[in-house]
């Protein structure tokens, strides 16, 4: 209906054109759904935008516009609103043929083709493999792939992409963390991982010797010493006493947590098509190599041993080390050279989810595509905030390094995956949220998933008490005050989908869906469905047999189950 009135609405306007009051018509009218059922159905803003070009006021443009819409049985009245808004009022017959459509398209109902094929690369998580993923990954996981499932529903082509920080100094941590652990050593770097898991980990190591590896290393920071050199000597032991053994440390701790992090995020629903290694990065030369592009092009200058890239050049506030003075690459020169392999790939879209904590490195990266000569317009960053855990009304405190955390797991064992999945993009990404663990698995109206999900089990509960016949139905019965909004919500579905995918603001359609679930639990209290009226009878369950695709349309884009009982 919003194409059509947009229609009739470039009409009315091309009139005006020849009558002299208007210079031209735009590309775009803007056409909102009325949240307000005394507003209308829909609203446009037209005459607001058009007024002062026009020289007339909004409200004079307004009736102009109206004069010109000709009949149209589509159309029961429209009406100027506020500052010269155009309310339009469809007549119950069109808006209760949407009932038709999503019963006849069933989970094709609202997806649509606006992204036409366009092929996009979607990164998230990305968590380093130094431990299994806790509730602050599990924010970033739903919200990745819910994005992706929203885009691929507008018609998108989307690959979700993990990247593995499988080289550097962190994994070296870890494996120096998981000696010590297999040594049984009392004592402990400051800055080692210090999880139960890392002891799990050192328990599947064999036939490796036991070494000093604290001999000659300088002292950590609870000893008055720098807690940085201190983990640095330890590494340099590590490797230079346990040569090939060293390695096989390295690679038993990595493969152990990041087969757990996939094993837990196929748990919780989230798909990647590709598992990236930075590892790969560092053996094929491709960090080397585009150190060695920016140099030639000018961006790279050395100082006190180091290499460092011009990024104020760029804009950033401070010029960044891409290779230190001991000749390593840095982690900036490594996501360098993924992004530029990315580019390479020939996406038409670049999409990163990053933490709150990474805003910072956004110019930098940005930076980096400009100087290597590509368009940074197609990079696109999405940005989650922290996730506040409490329960019984206090907060959980997290900690990776001290092994103080709730995991990802831990926590979908708890709530579930549907609570879970739902919790998280009930928030906007950029904003706070503070997720409670008591209110996820309360079986009530103010938990909004149970919610949502027990208006489909309530369906699911009439329609095998009562057989739904496609004869003799009469939709024009459908006219009491629930019904009407049901109706309206009904209609609202293909907006939100379209919005939320193209916003990547998965919550806009679990907000959709709850105020769907609470016009319908309203409907089901105040209505008997089950009625003699064969005609009355059938239309109710047809109304309410396509609530329940809907609400099966929109679960599943979220990742969330629509269960026939509760």
């Amino acid at each position: 209906m919003k194409e059509q009135l947009q229609k009739i609405l470039k009409q009315a306007l091309n009139s005006l054109v020849n009558e002299g009051v208007l210079e031209g018509v735009p590309e775009s009218i803007r056409i909102d759904h009325s949240k307000d059922k005394t507003q209308g159905d829909f609203a446009s803003n037209i005459a607001m935008v058009l007024a002062k070009r026009a020289g007339l006021i909004p409200k004079v443009l307004a009736q102009k516009i109206i004069d010109n819409l000709g009949d149209n049985t589509q159309i029961d009245k429209v009406q100027i609103a506020g500052p010269g808004f155009i309310n339009f009022f469809i007549s119950q017959g069109e808006n209760t043929q949407i009932i038709e459509r999503i019963i006849n398209q069933a989970e094709r109902y609202g997806k649509a083709d606006v992204g036409k094929g366009q092929r996009i690369l979607l990164e998230f998580v990305s968590a380093n493999p130094t431990g299994p993923l806790h509730v602050g990954h599990g924010r970033g996981a739903a919200y990745g792939a819910t994005v992706a499932n929203l885009l691929r529903g507008v018609g998108f082509e989307v690959d979700n992409e993990y990247y593995v920080n499988d080289a550097g100094r962190q994994m070296d941590i870890l494996a120096t963390s998981v000696y010590l652990r297999y040594v049984e050593t009392e004592q402990f770097p400051d800055n080692g991982y210090k999880g139960d898991y890392i002891f799990d980990i050192a328990k599947k190591i064999s036939g490796v010797k036991k070494c000093d590896i604290f001999d000659g290393v300088c002292k950590d920071e609870k000893n008055g010493g720098d807690k940085e050199k201190h983990i640095d000597n330890l590494i340099a032991n590590c490797k230079s006493q346990l040569g090939h053994d060293y390695k096989k440390i390295f690679d038993l701790a990595i493969n152990n947590i990041l087969s757990g992090i996939k094993i837990d995020l196929a748990g919780f629903g989230v798909e990647y098509q590709q598992w990236f290694s930075e590892q790969s990065l560092v053996d094929s030369g491709l960090s080397k190599e585009t150190v060695k592009k920016l140099q030639d092009s000018g961006y790279i200058y050395e100082k006190e041993g180091a290499l460092w890239f011009k990024t104020t050049d760029f804009g950033d506030d401070l010029d960044r080390v891409v290779v230190r003075e001991n000749g390593m690459h840095t982690y900036f020169a490594s996501d360098i050279a993924y992004h530029l392999e990315k580019f390479e790939r020939g996406y038409d879209k670049i999409i990163n989810i990053w933490g709150a904590d990474h805003h910072g490195y956004i110019v930098r990266v940005k930076a980096s595509i400009e100087a290597l000569n590509h368009n940074s317009d197609k990079l696109e960053i999405l940005l989650v905030q922290f996730v506040n855990l409490y329960r019984g009304g206090e907060r959980v405190s997290m900690s990776t390094r001290s092994g103080s955390f709730i995991t990802l797991e831990e926590l979908r064992k708890e709530v579930g995956n549907d609570a879970a999945r739902f919790f998280y993009i009930l928030r906007k990404s950029e904003q706070h949220m503070d997720f409670d663990l008591d209110l996820a698995k309360s079986k009530s109206n103010e938990n909004p998933v149970f919610y949502i999900q027990y208006a489909h089990a309530r369906i699911c509960s009439v329609l095998k008490q009562g057989k739904l016949s496609m004869v003799g139905i009469d939709l024009s019965v459908l006219n009491n005050e629930s019904e009407v909004l049901l109706i309206k919500e009904l209609n609202r579905y293909k907006d939100i989908l379209q919005s939320s995918a193209l916003n990547y603001e998965p919550h806009v359609l679990a907000y959709y869906l709850r105020e769907l679930a609470g016009h319908f639990h309203s409907y089901y209290n105040n209505s008997e469905f089950l009625v003699n009226d064969e005609k009355l009878r059938n239309s109710r369950l047809l109304l309410i047999t396509a609530v329940k695709q809907i609400l099966v349309n929109g679960l599943n884009l979220l990742g969330v189950s629509a269960p026939d009982s509760m």
